[in-house]
């Protein structure tokens, strides 16, 4: 056998070990899959994409408009018994919820209050999305007799006797006259400017980053057991059930966990309660509201309102509600869109059986999880808490 011929075999050799290596996956040996890689960092805060403009909010960026409505948020003048704020309801310590099964403020609503942390990316507001801005659905409470219990006029003549508030509202929009002698345009423009600096604040808050995302950002690290630090067995078990046999990716996917659509997942009310239409009864209000993309007090010139124009309709969306974010849930009980359920193990024991919807079609199917899965879910959930950062 010639000297040529072993070179040969030498050579194959080292290539098939080049290309064994090189198939081997980087991210902790054999622990995830490529796939399974891919969805895992598809869910990662760092894959969160630059904030989107809003083309019908011209102070939506503007730092002064989002101090301005910091303030406004916190202030309870602007509620008809003078105690009521936006934060009532949008508690910062509980990630802005207030630890209720239904909002109360000047009355009870009819719907547990929905976090707003990393709303803005969200292109509908609302459980049933009846509002498409930030800024219009920062308007209804105001004037909604069980939330603030006021109304547009009360709302402009505050910021008018308000010396800091005029002066702010002026740098801002343009002078701001007596209010006696607005028209109803001229009122509902400035009403608009109070929901457009509103939301320049509401863009401002975000999740932080997780034990979940350090996980993420450890993964590609040479010291593979520096990501088995920092989540343990149950809690990677339960992210294996979480992006598999669970499915629960196909609804809360994405950074903020959550699709932003609209499902219904055959909850249960509570006694006494009438069936929820949710999102169909949505479709509708989000339409025929004043303060939508398509209304004179948008700031887009062109009026481009694809989400309005390509909007889902359907028998499909009665029952229906938006996909909330699962991160910092551990602050935001009780669940679900009227308060439902009190604890995590009781929603995820909801899901697994998926019980038959009270109004429109259940599209949650049994999942044929065990006990100890049920709770590695759990143990992965609580994996993804972090305070909440705000301007």
């Amino acid at each position: 056998m010639s000297f040529d011929f072993f070179k040969i075999i030498i050579i194959f050799f080292c290539l098939c070990l080049f290309v064994s290596a090189c198939d081997k996956n980087p991210f902790q040996g054999s622990e995830w899959s490529k796939d399974e890689i891919t969805i895992i960092k598809s869910l990662w805060l760092e894959s969160l994409p630059k904030l989107p403009d809003d083309p019908t909010n011209a102070v939506a960026d503007n730092e002064l408009a989002a101090e301005f409505g910091k303030n406004l948020f916190f202030d309870t003048r602007f509620s008809a018994n003078g105690k009521i704020s936006c934060a009532t309801c949008h508690q910062v310590e509980r990630q802005f919820t207030d630890g209720l099964k239904k909002a109360l403020a000047i009355g009870i609503s009819n719907r547990n209050t929905p976090s707003i942390v990393g709303s803005q990316y969200s292109p509908w507001q609302y459980w049933d999305g009846r509002r498409d801005s930030q800024w219009a659905q920062s308007l209804a409470p105001l004037e909604n007799s069980h939330e603030h219990g006021t109304n547009r006029k009360q709302v402009i003549n505050i910021i008018s006797k308000d010396s800091e508030y005029k002066k702010t509202y002026e740098k801002l929009f343009g002078p701001l006259k007596n209010i006696e002698r607005f028209n109803n345009i001229e009122l509902n423009t400035a009403f608009a400017n109070v929901g457009k600096s509103i939301a320049a604040f509401e863009r401002t808050i975000l999740p932080t980053s997780s034990r979940f995302d350090k996980y993420i950002a450890n993964l590609d690290k040479k010291d593979v057991n520096l990501p088995r630090k920092i989540l343990n067995k149950d809690e990677k078990s339960g992210l294996r059930l979480f992006i598999g046999k669970a499915k629960c990716t196909q609804c809360h996917n994405g950074p903020l966990f959550t699709n932003n659509e609209f499902h219904n997942t055959g909850l249960i009310n509570h006694p006494g309660d009438l069936p929820d239409k949710g999102r169909i009864n949505g479709v509708r209000e989000v339409l025929d509201s004043e303060f939508n993309c398509r209304s004179i007090y948008s700031d887009d010139p062109v009026r481009k309102c694809p989400e309005l124009d390509f909007i889902r309709t359907g028998s499909e969306l009665i029952g229906a509600v938006k996909t909330p974010s699962l991160r910092n849930l551990e602050h935001t009980a009780p669940y679900m869109h009227k308060g439902q359920l009190q604890t995590i193990a009781e929603v995820l024991d909801h899901y697994n059986r998926a019980p038959d919807a009270m109004i429109g079609h259940n599209e949650a199917e049994p999942l044929g999880l065990n006990s100890i899965e049920l709770r590695q879910i759990e143990a992965f959930l609580d994996t993804l808490r972090a305070p909440v950062s705000f301007k």
